[in-house]
């Protein structure tokens, strides 16, 4: 298979045109921006009740964003086969799939919530046993509050998956903002109004998310959408179609559960390294993730494209789908992420760093950004259109042993014993990028991919 990029067919027949890209892409890079402004806003407010709230919030968002992580990739599940469903033009099977992705997830996202009520003890003890009891106690109250809103995150996941496989990105932007504005809202009155503390974060972030369920679910009632929630007429349960939604969604939770599991075990390496090298990857980490937010909104985008590709039995478009949204998510991550170097100085001046600090932070993000320019869309963007074709396990078994023996066992290879403390930790990521990069682009084009049928 050659990756040169070449029109499968006349312009006219072809599933996107660059307008219909444009108007799915767009849309997304902003979406996302909001999504990660959640939860940068609730630390940012509650900072003024003091240390111990921010330090709660802060642990406990690591685990929020592992729940995060799983719900997502089990709405992705649904997502990708109602995509298919609407490539192949069988409406009515994707909103059976629509009704089928929303039971799933809201019963396992009250299940996580019951769970954590039941084992929030030895999770926050087990990970933070050493800090304060007033950081402790903070933790605990966020935790049990967050819990409350996993259901309501599911179900909220679910809805905006569903629209994206529509192609609707519009729809969901306007959602995160929604939620971002009750979010702030319920935050001034419950921080500032009414003296709450970390609870009343906590409370902000359950107001915005049950919120945006309700709209999210009002507006996929509707019956003029192309997938819409029906009136459940037989069964409840679709055997056929949960298994189609769990065999993409289970592989995906299991390995963006990982991902993040294996980033709280990083930090945990990176604790052990002092003061400066703990503060300088924090700051590191959290421009990080800013400057992969365009190359992940044309990830999500990648996952509607080709699940509709792949639905119609047209993998000519999927391949060449995959080439031009690839290359389009390398052009727009050296661009942004060339920006983001050039304004460093500009950026970290938003920081009260000592003078070792601010020189480490500069080094991880010059390793970070460099390298994200050229790797991270090949080692990311280009998987998912692997998940879109239902190519989900290879996926999975290449992150998890990446993850693992580049990420976890190289962090301690090259940061505790070759004595290069973060930086190593920061050089191992880049490992991991390059293993996934050549697995994922070996697999590729070797057409594999598209022997794995559901529909």
């Amino acid at each position: 298979m050659k990756w040169k990029l070449e029109l499968p067919a006349e312009e006219s027949k072809m599933l996107f045109s660059r307008q219909d890209l444009v108007k799915l892409m767009i849309p997304l890079v902003f979406e996302q921006l909001l999504m990660m402004l959640v939860g940068v806003v609730d630390t940012a407010m509650v900072s003024r009740v003091g240390e111990a709230a921010v330090s709660g919030v802060s642990l406990v968002d690591m685990i929020n964003q592992l729940i995060i992580q799983i719900l997502e990739a089990l709405a992705t599940g649904g997502a990708v086969i109602a995509a298919q469903y609407i490539g192949h033009r069988e409406h009515k099977k994707s909103c059976q799939t629509a009704n089928q992705l929303m039971i799933v997830v809201t019963l396992i996202s009250v299940g996580i919530m019951g769970l954590m009520f039941l084992i929030k003890g030895p999770v926050l003890g087990g990970l933070f046993g050493n800090v304060d009891d007033t950081v402790m106690t903070s933790a605990m109250t966020y935790l049990m509050i967050s819990a409350v809103s996993y259901p309501f995150l599911g179900i909220y996941s679910a809805g905006a998956a569903l629209f994206r496989s529509m192609k609707k990105t519009s729809v969901t932007l306007w959602m995160a903002a929604l939620m971002n504005i009750v979010n702030i809202i319920f935050n001034s009155i419950f921080i500032f109004g009414l003296d709450m503390g970390v609870a009343g974060a906590a409370l902000g972030s359950l107001a915005g998310r049950m919120i945006s369920a309700v709209v999210i679910t009002l507006l996929l009632l509707n019956k003029k959408q192309i997938v819409h929630l029906e009136k459940i007429t037989g069964p409840v349960f679709d055997g056929t179609l949960i298994r189609k939604i769990l065999y993409i969604g289970v592989p995906n939770g299991l390995e963006n559960g990982m991902f993040q599991f294996g980033r709280i075990l990083v930090v945990a390496i990176v604790s052990g390294f002092g003061t400066v090298q703990i503060a300088a990857n924090a700051v590191a980490n959290n421009i990080a993730g800013i400057e992969v937010i365009p190359g992940f909104a044309v990830g999500i985008g990648m996952i509607t494209v080709i699940g509709q590709c792949v639905g119609a039995g047209d993998y000519k478009q999927a391949e060449y789908y995959t080439k031009k949204l690839n290359r389009l998510a390398m052009a727009v991550m050296f661009l942004y992420n060339g920006g983001i170097l050039l304004l460093l100085p500009l950026i970290l001046k938003a920081y009260v760093l000592s003078p070792e600090t601010l020189q480490m932070a500069v080094i991880l993000l010059v390793i970070h950004g460099g390298f994200a320019m050229f790797l991270w869309a090949p080692s990311f963007v280009m998987p998912n259109a692997l998940r879109a074709s239902n190519d989900v396990k290879f996926t999975m078994t290449v992150s998890m042993v990446s993850m693992w023996v580049c990420r976890i066992l190289f962090s301690v290879i090259l940061g505790r014993f070759a004595g290069l403390g973060v930086i190593g930790v920061w050089l191992a990521m880049v490992l991991d990028w390059v293993f996934r990069l050549i697995f994922f682009r070996v697999r590729f084009r070797s057409g594999k991919w598209q022997r794995i049928k559901l529909i």
